[in-house]
């Protein structure tokens, strides 16, 4: 099986587990909440942060952001003080104490401006940390490059637009697939466009949990086993996409030899967003982490042999029932 390099970090099969903390669009609009989750990140030793890149009008229609949704006060006049709102929006939030909130205006205040995105370049090159995003259409790949990313993410609800697959494969930069929401045929039609070069595909089960209890009806779905058909079948290196809101079943999946792991961040689960809930805060995403970093240690090299630990060990014992 090929090795995939991301950057100067190979993964593959007998390469450490690439981690990627998915900050999405947890920070809320913030870039302040973004550099405080780069820097759980860093201290928790992932190898990247993602972000989520949309041309809101491209991906959206009228309908859906026209929506009325409510968003807090605060979030909006920061997306105002940002000038990501067009003037019509900031008219109509103003003129009504910020009671008329949209779709469309959530959506937008979501996005980073490019100039937000060169900061936040800039911090994670000082940092020491790689990132990229998942873009949800074709021009925001080539709006993406300007960063120079190390590769490019296929997010699941995205897997069907061959536009943007195509654009992807283009950069000729590596490329990450993931497949909620698909089936084994769907994932042969996008592998069919794309091709498994550079590929690394991410098993995934892109339902999103909504409460504790919600969350035992996850775990049933998860189905790790699904890693083993999608390696058998592309033979191409084969991780995990989390989307529940605990850590176990991304730390199985390692230990089950996935090569790339992808788990929500959040600085506190209680934040207002879409996907707080199913991330993981900062003390547990740093145990997840050192966990993975444990594993191969702990499987070992597979040899049945009698360590010096235990020799000492069975001297010991060995004295106590001469005793005896």
């Amino acid at each position: 099986m090929n090795i995939v390099k991301i950057r100067n970090k190979s993964v593959g099969p007998g390469q450490p587990t690439y981690i990627v903390a998915e900050i999405g669009i947890n920070h809320n609009g913030y870039l302040r909440i973004a550099k405080d989750l780069i820097d759980v990140a860093v201290k928790a030793g992932a190898d990247a942060v993602k972000f989520q890149t949309r041309n809101v009008d491209v991906v959206f229609t009228e309908e859906e952001l026209t929506r009325l949704r409510p968003v807090p006060k605060n979030i909006l006049e920061n997306a105002i003080t940002r000038g990501v709102l067009p003037d019509e929006a900031i008219e109509r939030l103003q003129s009504s104490d910020f009671r008329q909130s949209t779709n469309g205006d959530l959506k937008r205040l979501l996005e980073f401006s490019d100039e937000e995105y060169a900061e936040i370049s800039r911090y994670c090159e000082w940092k020491g940390i790689d990132w990229f995003t998942s873009c949800w259409d074709a021009d925001s790949i080539d709006r993406m490059e300007k960063f120079n990313p190390p590769c490019h993410k296929i997010a699941s609800a995205c897997n069907e637009d061959d536009e943007l697959m195509l654009r992807a494969r283009a950069t000729e930069k590596p490329i990450i697939l993931s497949t909620g929401m698909t089936d084994l045929e769907g994932v042969k039609t996008a592998i069919e466009i794309i091709g498994k070069e550079n590929l690394v595909i991410l098993h995934c089960t892109s339902v999103y949990p909504k409460g504790a209890e919600s969350n035992l009806d996850i775990l049933k779905l998860i189905n790790l086993r699904g890693m083993d058909t999608l390696s058998e079948e592309f033979g191409v290196p084969v991780g995990f996409s989390s989307h529940d809101s605990g850590i176990q079943p991304t730390y199985a999946s390692v230990v089950r030899g996935a090569v790339m792991v992808e788990k929500h961040i959040t600085l506190e689960r209680g934040m207002w967003g879409s996907d707080q809930g199913s991330s993981v805060e900062s003390s547990s995403f740093i145990h997840l982490c050192g966990m993975i970093r444990q594993i191969p240690s702990v499987l070992g090299d597979g040899e049945i042999v009698v360590y010096p630990a235990e020799e000492e060990v069975s001297n010991k014992l060995r004295r106590v029932r001469r005793k005896k």
